[in-house]
């Protein structure tokens, strides 16, 4: 049977090391907020096992034993805290502390005022199984329509560190396996702890996975975004266009594009430098995205032109946004005092239909005709693409030569 000393000293190397590894993760993305909380809760860890490692070499074992528990049950809240952060929920130090404070009293109240130890451990299983255990449903739940691999893993192992308390204090309360001891581990003891370091080591590797997969999506989004304003590049509107065309082959239901060109940009970039064209660009995008309903996509197809997908849309539901974003760009411009530049933009309106299939290509053809209309016809203004059928269906030549025949008779 392993000594205590040496199953502590292999908690503490295991926690020291998980520390570093995610110290190292936080130097390296320091916008990745949960990683402070998983660097913290792995040396705190590793604090208190070194403590209560230090232990068995004291002849006073109440004061170690306190300050050992008390910083295994911080390590599993700021652990918890990592994982509401994650997950874009609110981090509550209030509650850490509550949860550390309540249990640091419970094992003080049951070591000084009334020794029980059966009492304390069950103190101490409740202080580390509860900031687990109020987390356990974002870790094993989709999350925004998907599932995290690495927040199922995690969520898994937790789901066993909580059952591993449970039979530790069952078996400590019950005696069986030789009960329970703070100073000379039992084989059963012994083999909890070896099982909660492999179970710990799991745990953070189910963290390391959430993290990769946060940094992959968010380097994917990226490359889908445009530099400048924000909003979604080329490639991302071909995707969406793609999508959509595909979406309504499918179900017949039509969608709408807005191709959007900035007037006279070309001589505000003369007139006033690149600089101001490009505060002209990150503004009309302001702009613009205030009069977009939820679902909607704007996107920067290049220079001064832009696109705006209406999902499931007529051509009457595109032609009043155009108009909103035509009169914000209006009412924005009225005000405009100064050193202010106007801004005045030109829309072609254009909608999916059957013929056009699933090929992005022919409707942006359709919408940039729209444009060219628009522009033809004054500027800072929008324009529809509706090909008017002919007003008068063709007559067969053969039909026509009947009539003529009938009428000279």
């Amino acid at each position: 049977m392993l000594s205590v000393p040496t199953l502590w000293t292999v908690f503490v190397i295991n926690f020291l090391a998980l520390g570093l590894i995610w110290a190292y993760v936080m130097r390296s993305y320091p916008a990745f907020a949960p990683a402070r909380f998983w660097t913290g809760s792995s040396f705190v860890a590793a604090a208190g096992a070194a403590v209560a490692m230090v232990r068995v070499f004291m002849t006073d074992l109440t004061i170690p034993l306190i300050v050992a528990g008390t910083a295994l049950v911080l390590a599993i809240c700021l652990a918890s805290m990592g994982v509401r952060t994650f997950f874009d929920r609110p981090a509550s130090w209030r509650g850490t502390l509550l949860i550390t404070g309540l249990g640091c009293a419970g094992i003080c109240f049951f070591t000084y005022g009334y020794e029980l130890i059966p009492a304390r451990l069950t103190v101490f299983t409740i202080a580390q199984t509860l900031p687990l255990a109020l987390n356990l449903k974002l870790l094993l739940l989709p999350h925004e329509g998907r599932v995290n691999p690495g927040a199922r893993l995690a969520g898994i192992v937790a789901t066993l560190i909580i059952a591993i308390f449970g039979f530790r204090l069952f078996f400590g309360l019950s005696g069986i396996g030789g009960g329970f001891s703070y100073m000379n581990f039992t084989p059963l003891q012994s083999a909890f702890i070896l099982v909660l370091v492999f179970l710990s080591m799991a745990l953070n590797f189910g963290f390391l996975l959430m993290a990769m997969d946060r940094l992959r999506n968010e380097v994917a989004d990226l490359a889908l975004l445009d530099d400048l304003t924000g909003v979604g590049n080329r490639r991302h509107l071909v995707q969406r266009l793609s999508e959509e065309c595909a979406r309504s082959e499918r179900s017949g239901q039509p969608f709408t594009l807005l191709v959007i060109d900035l007037d006279g940009f070309k001589a505000i970039n003369d007139t006033h430098g690149h600089a101001a064209g490009d505060a002209c660009l990150q503004h009309f995008t302001l702009m613009a995205q205030t009069r977009l309903r939820p679902g909607d996509m704007l996107a920067r197809s290049g220079g001064d032109e832009f696109c705006i997908v209406l999902p499931s849309s007529t051509l009457r539901e595109g032609a009043m946004i155009a108009r909103r974003v035509l009169e914000v760009c209006r009412a924005d411009a009225e005000q405009c005092a100064g050193a202010d530049i106007p801004i005045a933009v030109s829309i072609g309106v254009a909608q999916w239909t059957a013929e056009m299939g699933g090929f992005p290509d022919r409707l942006i053809a359709a919408a940039d005709h729209a444009l060219y209309e628009a522009k033809k016809g004054g500027r800072n203004r929008f324009a529809t693409y509706d090909p008017a059928p002919p007003l008068v269906p063709e007559l067969d030549p053969s039909a026509v030569s009947d009539m003529a025949e009938r009428k000279r008779a």
